[in-house]
């Protein structure tokens, strides 16, 4: 009868503890694939990728996507670090909009990247009085779109009607 009462909190224990392996494990392997893709555009270290809405489509510089990151650091921390880090790697800093929000737009090699930050209000920084950001990254090739309207021989008799 003992033995049950120490048996439910070890299985709570392993069940939650290996929710936290499963996230780790998937943070180390999307980093792993995002250094190798954009291996010349730096992410802060400390910032988390988010799992649904980040897609990364081909690799080197041919690299089209969008990665979503959230960030301790504030917005105008991770402009500091976006301005000095980009120049490091090679992108050049074409166009930005700084606010509340940021927006820094680069190139580097016929490529683009779109930068947003915005702030990110958590329970922590309410205590606190400070907060992190949402990251949002966009990576264009120029090669991305080959066919610039893949909708022109399209035939419109040949769809089905609609109700």
């Amino acid at each position: 009868m003992k033995y049950k009462l120490y048996i439910l909190p070890l299985i709570f224990i392993l069940i939650t503890s290996g929710c936290a392996l499963i996230t780790d494990e998937y943070q180390a392997n999307q980093r792993k694939v995002i250094a190798y893709l954009l291996e010349d555009l730096p992410l802060p270290d400390d910032a988390e990728i988010v799992k649904a809405p980040t897609v990364l489509l081909g690799t080197g510089e041919s690299i089209s996507g969008r990665i979503i990151l959230t960030s301790n650091f504030s917005p105008a921390e991770n402009l500091i670090f976006y301005g000095t880090e980009t120049l490091s790697t090679g992108w050049r800093l074409i166009s930005s909009k700084v606010g509340e929000e940021v927006t820094l737009v680069y190139a580097k090699n016929g490529r683009f990247a779109t930068i947003y930050l915005s702030p990110k209000e958590t329970f922590q920084g309410f205590m606190t009085g400070d907060y992190g950001s949402d990251i949002d990254i966009s990576v264009v090739h120029p090669d991305a779109i080959g066919v610039q309207n893949p909708y022109d021989q399209l035939e419109y008799e040949d769809l089905p009607e609609t109700p």
